[in-house]
């Protein structure tokens, strides 16, 4: 049998009086859990979550086929449109997702995805700015909580070393919904009927939404502990590592205080303003990357096409780089070359007269499509890397993932139609936000790297993060032999 003992150093365990333990831990087992959970809760997640980015990001499709001129959008209505959308989408993430830690993700997520789908179906209903509005505000509220339960959900199943991986499969499915969403809208474009083609759309895309959230009512499992795809045998692997690696307070019940205990550390700082400032790139390639394509003057179905082959490369490079991270167990780095990367495609949209050099434009769209996207996975594996409580853990990633949905709007709030067709402001406003989103994770990345330095000379002896179990961590960052996940 493939097995190892897990025991804490016996420096460790002279300096910090807590005797050596040992666990048997069967790699083969641990293994073969892992796969049952990639097989069958990591690909449903992610084909959910697949639907959750084709209705928020369909808005910009249907444009394309003349939707704003059908409903007789005036001024700025379609960009408002995509800015009050982030409103309820940022403000309802954390409550959401403490529900989501008290009933669980196998009630709240198909729920979630009900309500939304059937709002994004009935899209096809509207015949005026104002039939629109209250369905994208509706859309954007239940859309919120979506995310942050399905990050805070996985925390239930995988390890800190398996998270950020797990995470870019799920997450990388946006992805592959843009570039199938330029596909679907392709072919639906098509279609020669009485009915518009952004309406049928909204019908095919709202519909497959209803049924599949109908489903995952039966398939999703509460915790491990009641999958119905694991043997007895598993469940039990899954509590020993729990408690060896995920948290101190493995399965608690919903406690409100613990969920707020975490704010009052001054980490919470930097993080909130890395999770505002991260996500305006990707906001900017997911609503309006069709529209920026459209500059380099092609046709509605081609420019639709053409945001295919961007997406793509951009799913390839999160997979690449998240792997990397949990390969060597490092997030800060990853986080800075992926913000770097988008920040060059997007100062190179912003300098270059796109109709003369179509080429060199399009080429800055895969930078910044292989950019963008990466740092949603890498930044809330880091932070739930760094919180060991269940209840702490939902609140955070609700919260985070609500500032990230609030910056959305910084993003739609300066692609306007007076700054057409090179959107200089929103560029600019674009790469601020990542310049400062470099800085503070680069800040925030090495104080904690110091700050385990100083504890190893402190202590006399050499802790890595995956070396402690979080069963001996009940006191967070007050235990002597905790170390950041940096």
């Amino acid at each position: 049998m493939d097995t190892e003992k897990y025991q804490p150093s016996e420096t460790m365990a002279k300096n910090h009086e807590i005797g050596v333990t040992y666990a048997i831990v069967d790699k083969a087992a641990e293994r073969a859990y892992v796969r049952k959970i990639d097989l069958y809760l990591l690909p449903f997640l992610s084909l959910m979550y697949f639907f959750n980015s084709v209705d928020r990001s369909n808005l910009g499709n249907a444009k394309t086929d003349g939707m704003d001129k059908d409903l007789g959008f005036t001024g700025e209505q379609y960009s408002l449109l995509i800015l009050l959308f982030y409103v309820p989408n940022g403000l309802c993430d954390l409550p959401l997702n403490m529900m989501t830690k008290k009933w669980s993700g196998k009630v709240m997520l198909p729920s979630l995805m009900l309500l939304w789908g059937a709002m994004a179906l009935l899209q096809c209903a509207a015949k005026s700015f104002g039939g629109m509005l209250p369905l994208r505000l509706l859309i954007g509220a239940f859309e919120a909580g979506f995310f942050a339960g399905v990050v805070f959900y996985l925390t239930l199943f995988y390890t800190r070393g398996e998270l950020g991986f797990r995470i870019s499969i799920f997450f990388g499915s946006a992805l592959l919904a843009a570039a199938f969403s330029g596909l679907i809208s392709y072919g639906v474009f098509q279609i020669q009927h009485s009915i518009p083609g952004w309406k049928w759309l909204f019908i095919i895309e709202g519909a497959m939404t209803v049924i599949l959230a109908l489903i995952a009512y039966f398939w999703l499992p509460a915790s491990p502990a009641n999958a119905w795809f694991l043997n007895e045998a598993e469940k039990q692997l899954a509590e020993r590592r729990t408690l060896r690696d995920l948290s101190s307070t493995a399965h608690s019940d919903f406690n409100l205080h613990d969920c707020f205990r975490s704010w009052k550390n001054w980490k919470m700082i930097p993080w909130c303003i890395i999770a505002f400032t991260y996500p305006v790139a990707f906001s900017t390639t997911s609503n309006f990357l069709p529209q920026i394509v459209q500059r380099l003057g092609y046709s509605v179905v081609k420019t639709n096409l053409w945001t295919v082959a961007p997406n793509a490369v951009g799913f390839v490079f999160l997979l690449a780089v998240t792997y990397s991270s949990d390969h060597f167990r490092e997030r800060t780095f990853h986080i800075i070359f992926a913000l770097s990367v988008s920040l060059v495609g997007l100062i190179i949209l912003a300098t270059i007269d796109v109709l003369a050099n179509k080429g060199v434009a399009y080429f800055a769209c895969f930078m910044l499509c292989a950019g963008a996207y990466i740092p949603s996975c890498l930044v809330h594996s880091w932070h739930n890397n760094n919180n060991l409580n269940e209840s702490s853990r939902a609140a955070t990633t609700g919260l985070l993932v609500g500032l990230g949905n609030l910056g959305g709007i910084v993003s739609a709030a300066t692609f306007r139609q007076e700054y057409s067709p090179k959107y200089i402001p929103t560029l600019a406003a674009t790469a601020a936000c990542n310049v400062v989103c470099i800085t503070v994770t680069a800040g925030l990345g090495v104080w904690m790297k110091m700050e385990n330095r100083r504890r190893d000379r402190e202590q006399g002896v050499r802790i890595k993060p995956e070396e402690v179990p979080t069963e001996m961590l009940g006191d967070g960052e007050k235990s002597e032999m905790w170390r950041f996940f940096t």
